[in-house]
């Protein structure tokens, strides 16, 4: 597993949107049980994927425009980015094995 870094809104342009590569961001809060439960997974996508796509994290407390921008309703919410546009969702926790079936296809 590899440490997942939190993004804020200020460098999200460069970081994400600006992107050579693609982009996992993990749309979070402290409080949310099911925000707990995807983070492991989300650590391991980071190292498994490690060179092909960037995983982040945005606290959605502390960052409030991103998620409304981008439609996030409930958390967590990932939301993968290709050349700077959504290429997929997934809301709510999911297994493994589904988070892939719906990232891979876009790395």
């Amino acid at each position: 597993m590899a440490e997942v870094k939190y993004i804020t809104e200020d460098v999200f342009e460069a970081e994400v949107l600006q992107s050579d590569l693609p982009v996992l961001v993990d749309f979070t809060a402290a409080w949310c049980g099911p925000c707990k439960m995807v983070s492991p997974l989300v650590e391991e996508l980071a190292g498994d994927w490690e060179g092909k796509a960037r995983v982040f994290k945005m606290d959605v407390d502390a960052n409030q425009t991103m998620p409304i921008q981008y439609g996030v309703m409930g958390i967590p919410a990932l939301l993968l980015f290709v050349n700077g546009d959504v290429a997929a969702r997934v809301a709510g926790y999911k297994p493994k094995k589904q988070l892939l079936k719906a990232f891979e296809p876009h790395l």
